[in-house]
């Protein structure tokens, strides 16, 4: 929920810059219409960022990763008890 409000407290900062541009006639018209197309640009690679370093940074989780071993072994040994070959698994 923080994270929403944090991008909508940008977007509407953003917004009145833009309008405060746009009345101001600080930035040519032609370059302040552009504005949006380069925020939703900005956002998205901001998206992307936040995903990388995501799963650069991705918690691992050893006790997991054993019980899923343990959980595998039990299903490979419950297949070969009910005739399935493995072999090649």
């Amino acid at each position: 929920m923080k994270h929403i409000l944090k991008i909508l407290g940008l977007l509407l900062t953003i917004s009145a810059v833009w309008i405060g541009l746009l009345q101001a006639s600080i930035v040519p018209s032609s370059y302040a219409w552009l504005l949006p197309v380069y925020l939703i640009v900005s956002l998205g690679c901001y998206g992307l960022l936040m995903v990388g370093v995501g799963l650069m940074f991705f918690p691992t989780c050893p006790q997991e990763a054993q019980l899923l071993h343990k959980d595998i072994a039990e299903a490979k040994q419950f297949l070969k008890n009910q005739g399935l070959d493995l072999g090649a698994i």
